[in-house]
């Protein structure tokens, strides 16, 4: 794990981060430098992937291709955005993975979703489970994962949701304060500051690293 800052070089190869249950892999993928997440139980061999971007290939390989290769159980789609489903439709049919996605973003994918999630829903992945968070703004259906470890420390994959340095895009004054209200009330009232955030493009952050900042967001409107 001390191995691991979160960044990873666009096109270049992936970075793993070793917890007590789950491993978590990030790789940059596409033109347009996305993150995709693959997370694996270690009691069950069950896989999790957040985001399947681009670059199926890639994405395959991440997987591998040898006895001891995870399960992928499921896909999770972080919001409709077009770069970050390119890859869905091959991965989804290579491994017929069950697909979550937000119910409002749903509609916008290239394949059915299987699960329509709303707030608070759990994603399963083997012996433990993922939290959905709500965080609409960026898209009326995009969602956080959260994972908690059982000592407490919780890792977020934010998607377009939350970066380094603010909020996601947002294109009206009322995504922006709804996409800041629910990061307030959702994520930052909630979780401590050890949380380590893991965004949709780009490197890694923490809640701590963030806080200070949020009159300034409110303050700016971006």
């Amino acid at each position: 794990m001390s191995d691991y800052s979160g960044h990873v070089e666009p096109g270049g190869g992936a970075a793993t981060r070793s917890l007590d249950d789950i491993t978590i892999t990030k790789i940059s993928v596409g033109p347009m430098d996305n993150n995709a997440y693959l997370l694996v139980d270690k009691a069950t061999g069950d896989g999790l992937l957040i985001d399947a971007a681009n670059d199926v290939d890639r994405l395959a390989d991440l997987l591998g291709d040898g006895p001891d290769r995870p399960r992928l159980r499921s896909i999770v789609t972080t919001h409709g955005h077009y770069d970050h489903w390119q890859a869905l439709g091959g991965i989804a049919g290579q491994t017929g993975a069950n697909l979550y996605a937000g119910a409002e973003d749903a509609a916008d994918l290239p394949v059915p979703t299987d699960v329509a999630l709303q707030q608070g829903d759990e994603v399963p992945l083997g012996s433990t489970h993922l939290e959905a968070i709500k965080l609409r703004g960026h898209t009326p259906g995009s969602v956080a994962l959260l994972y908690t470890e059982p000592g407490g420390r919780a890792h977020l994959f934010t998607g377009d949701s939350l970066f380094p340095g603010g909020p996601g895009r947002t294109t009206t004054p009322e995504d922006f304060t709804s996409l800041m209200d629910d990061l307030e009330q959702r994520v930052f009232d909630r979780l401590r500051d050890d949380t380590w955030v893991y965004p949709g493009h780009g490197d890694d952050t923490t809640l701590g690293a963030e806080r200070p900042h949020l009159g300034e967001w409110r303050a700016r409107g971006w």
